[in-house]
């Protein structure tokens, strides 16, 4: 099984997907940090040297190569994976899709913090960030919907988000 966490930047893919993975005894693969690997790049490296278009193309490669060879894996992916190609029926057709639904205040409050790290809101002001975050969100939600799952992250701690993940997916 692959059970692939996807959400918004700052939901807490990569946080979650350690502890429900040490949690199930899974591999863990973040698949930034597996493109970063790959092509020996940061992220924010790869968007500014080749642009966002070349980065989507090697996150679909990655993506495809991971949920075909992988078993017993959580797939932590980025904010903007399921939103490009036809991503989100590759990673529903090839793993358990689990939406950490994060609301636009607490994403706001987390990534004021991270803005440097973070290439899509690196330049974006704190007083606009807010702003930017609902547009974005709002649009990529039609993506985020089609997971097999929910699970809201909003003033929750970290082990009961993945309790009701373990609960949904009935490990």
């Amino acid at each position: 099984m692959v059970i692939s966490l996807i959400g918004y930047m700052g939901s807490g893919k990569s946080h979650i997907s350690k502890i429900l993975s040490k949690k199930i005894d899974f591999k863990l693969i973040d698949l930034d940090k597996e493109i970063s690997r790959r092509n020996k790049l940061t992220i924010p490296e790869i968007f500014e040297k080749k642009g966002e278009i070349y980065f989507r193309k090697l996150e679909r490669e990655a993506l495809e190569e991971i949920l075909a060879s992988e078993e017993n894996v959580v797939l932590s992916l980025g904010g903007g994976t399921p939103v490009y190609y036809n991503n989100m029926e590759i990673i529903n057709h090839n793993s358990k899709s689990i939406f950490l639904r994060t609301g636009v205040g607490t994403l706001v409050e987390r990534l004021s913090k991270q803005k440097e790290k973070r290439p899509l809101i690196a330049n974006i002001s704190d007083e606009d960030l807010p702003e930017f975050i609902a547009k974005h969100l709002f649009e990529r939600n039609q993506f985020y919907s089609k997971a097999q799952f929910t699970v809201g992250t909003d003033s929750r701690e970290p082990e009961d988000i993945v309790n009701e993940i373990i609960e949904k997916l009935y490990l």
